[in-house]
């Protein structure tokens, strides 16, 4: 059965059970009375396993404010239980989304400097170099008497190097490999079991932990690279890369890449329909006022932009 399939009126059943189950005051009673309206179809099961999901993605919210919704709506007789069940009921019928959310790793809490969601940080080095550190980012910085290293544990970071009196050399290191700048200005990207290095001026060396021949990148290069090897070099606009400005500069960029740009810098969960992912957007958003830029996007294209709270932010077709 394709989900699309369920009946809205079970999915609407659904959505009450949910609400009811996590009102803080469910009864043994309750709990026996969803079981049997689970096994009463396969319909009903279905809709039901799309319930739990769902459950569990409002589980990635901050604080469970969501789940605080769902409580406070389940005690509510009035509009605010109606809306929460409309909510509920739309996004149980919206099927399978993308969905975008931020954990942070222990990694961050233990580094020498770190960004929440949506912060960025200006560094001033010992050496006269200047970092700009991304959301939710993690950086050590370990200067010693032979070398100037950095070391990103998570996140993205913008360095404009300074000349070194005692001709240290400037190395970033990742998890994947380093990056050896030779005076120059440029951005490296942590993206999961990938680490990326954007130039802007000059010249970096790259070098995967695992090869012993690094990459000369120029600016305009984009190098994206594993622990074993090279993925193929990129060339971009160098004047696109506006993050430490506030700003994202789309140039034909599928919607689902943007979504996912911009849920780095919001809390809680962003989530968008298969339908949109693949459409185009041109435009420059805003970092810093994430809302503005999700409304941007509803007034300029065929989406419905919703909102349950805050933290929980839904993309669909426009019927």
């Amino acid at each position: 059965m394709k989900a699309s399939a369920i009946d809205p009126q079970i999915l609407g059943e659904a959505a009450d059970w949910l609400v009811q189950l996590h009102s803080g005051t469910a009864t043994p009673s309750d709990h026996q009375a969803i079981a049997q309206w689970r096994n009463r179809s396969a319909e009903h099961a279905q809709a039901w396993q799309r319930a739990e999901a769902l459950l569990g993605e409002f589980q990635k919210v901050p604080a469970n404010l969501a789940i605080q919704t769902l409580q406070r709506a389940a005690r509510n007789d009035g509009l605010s239980r109606r809306q929460t069940l409309t909510w509920l009921g739309l996004l149980l019928m919206a099927g399978p989304v993308s969905i975008a959310s931020q954990q942070v790793p222990w990694q961050q809490w233990t580094a020498d400097q770190r960004t929440a969601v949506g912060e960025q940080k200006n560094l001033h080095l010992p050496d006269g170099s200047q970092v700009v550190l991304n959301t939710e980012s993690a950086l050590d910085i370990a200067f010693s008497v032979t070398e100037r290293r950095l070391v990103l544990r998570e996140g993205e970071v913008l360095i404009r190097t300074a000349k070194d009196p005692a001709a240290r050399p400037f190395i970033v290191e990742t998890p994947q490999g380093i990056a050896h700048a030779l005076g120059t200005r440029f951005c490296v990207r942590i993206n999961e079991a990938r680490s990326q290095v954007s130039v802007l001026e000059g010249l970096v060396e790259v070098t995967p932990q695992r090869l012993q021949q690094p990459a000369t990148l120029k600016a305009g290069d984009r190098q994206s690279f594993t622990l074993q090897g090279f993925d193929p070099l990129e060339r971009f606009d160098t004047s696109t890369l506006a993050w430490d400005k506030g700003m994202l500069l789309a140039s034909n960029m599928r919607l689902d890449e943007l979504l996912g740009e911009l849920s780095r810098y919001r809390p809680g969960v962003l989530r968008w329909h298969p339908d949109v992912a693949a459409l185009r957007v041109s435009g420059a958003f805003s970092l810093r006022d994430t809302d503005a830029s999700l409304r941007l996007l509803g007034d300029t294209l065929p989406l419905k932009i919703s909102s349950l709270t805050r933290y929980w932010m839904s993309v669909e077709p426009r019927v």
